[in-house]
Parts: C-alpha cells; sequence; structure tokens
C-alpha cells in the first residue's frame, strides 16, 4: 500500500502552527503602577476605577485593629481590543489579593454565577427562532452590585 508518509508527504500539524504578533512598546500592558501613572491613557482608567468603588460606596475608611486579617490589594491593568487587532479601551483594575484570607475565618464559602454555553445557545436560539431583536451590553462594575455577608479588610 502506498501512503503519503511512504512518498515524503507530510501534512503539517495546524495545532502547532502558532501565529504570533509583535506589539510595539506602546501598546504593551503595565507591570506597575509607576509604568501605568507616566501614562495619561492608564491614569484615566485608574481614575474611572477609583470613581466607580467610590461612588458604589465600596468601601468605609476604618483604622485597623491587631485581630484583623487584612488583606492587601493590587492594580491589574488590560487591554481590550477589538476583533481586528485595534485597541478598544485600557482596563484598570484594583482587586484584592484574596489567597491572603483563610477559609473558615475570614470566609466561609465562595460563590460565582456564571452562564453555561448551553443556557446561551437556548436563549439565543429562541430569539432567533421567534424573531426577537439582540442587543448586547457590557455592565461597568457588575460585580459591585452583590453584597457580602462578611467585612473584608483591605489595605
Amino acid at each position: 500500500m502506498t501512503t503519503r508518509a511512504k512518498n515524503k508527504i507530510h501534512k503539517p500539524i495546524t495545532k502547532l502552527n502558532l501565529h504570533t504578533q509583535l506589539s510595539t512598546s506602546n501598546n504593551l500592558e503595565p507591570t506597575s503602577v509607576t509604568k501605568a501613572i507616566a501614562d495619561p491613557k492608564w491614569r484615566q482608567a485608574m481614575s474611572a476605577e477609583y470613581d466607580a468603588l467610590v461612588q458604589n460606596g465600596t468601601w468605609e475608611l476604618v483604622p485597623p485593629t491587631p485581630s484583623q486579617n487584612i488583606v492587601g490589594c493590587k492594580w491589574i491593568f488590560r487591554i481590550k481590543r477589538n476583533s481586528d487587532g485595534t485597541i478598544d479601551m485600557y482596563k484598570a483594575r484594583l482587586v484584592a489579593k484574596g489567597f491572603h484570607q483563610r477559609p473558615g475565618v475570614d470566609y466561609l464559602e465562595t460563590f460565582s454565577p456564571v452562564v453555561k454555553p448551553t443556557t446561551v445557545r437556548v436563549v439565543l436560539s429562541l430569539a432567533v427562532s421567534r424573531g426577537w431583536p439582540f442587543r448586547q451590553l457590557d455592565v461597568n462594575n457588575a460585580f459591585l452590585q452583590g453584597h457580602l455577608s462578611e467585612h473584608v479588610f483591605m489595605q
């Protein structure tokens, strides 16, 4: 039997054909707050995040006590891109370093509401079959709408 391998014909492995794109230095995400503050676009993103946290009443300032487990925080910077690779927005998030929390002491359970892909497909197929219009929206700071029963002390 004559096979492609015997005739030295090899089909390339497509899953290993990786495509990379070099980005210019002004399109890199900063790795520290010092680098982010130097760029007005990142300063504006940080300001928008901070303003949203203050507007939602996310925290109140209290003096620390020795019995509290104080959780650190850090800024995370991401560039959101359009499908063609152009920059859509600069996103800065102030996040708590939750890995400092102790189970059973600082929290009792964790919960992250997510939608299963099957549910999304069912809703989309219903909308198509009934001729409903589609809309897309992005809820800024959606996680701030939840309520915590525990007190989290962040530095």
